[in-house]
């Protein structure tokens, strides 16, 4: 529960960032928040699936990778070190496992 739980909270900070790109930021600010809060949002929701169909790993990467991705760019776009946009390809290693653990798990399903 606390899974799917976090994965709301997720969304709902994915909107905010998303939001905040379009209306209040501009120049790569703008960019890092809208991409953030994209894919964020589209693992988020990717996660509450998984939850739906027991597949808990899948989740738990999407989750963690979502905010692994986008909180490196969120913060990137509030001032943080350009060095932080290294971090980010983690979070979409962690994203891209996610997918094939969930592929995996649904294959003979």
């Amino acid at each position: 529960m606390m899974l799917a739980v976090l994965a709301a909270l997720s969304g709902a900070l994915a909107v905010a960032a998303g939001a905040f790109g379009a209306h209040g930021a501009s120049g790569p600010a703008a960019e890092w928040l809208r991409t953030g809060g994209q894919y964020q949002l589209i693992h988020a929701v990717a996660a509450l699936i998984a939850l739906r169909w027991e597949a808990r790993g899948p989740a738990t990467l999407f989750v963690t990778g979502g905010a692994v991705f986008a909180i490196t760019l969120y913060a990137m776009a509030f001032g943080a070190p350009r060095w932080l946009g290294a971090v980010t390809p983690i979070g979409g290693t962690l994203l891209i496992g996610g997918w094939l653990w969930l592929a995996w798990s649904l294959r003979a399903g």
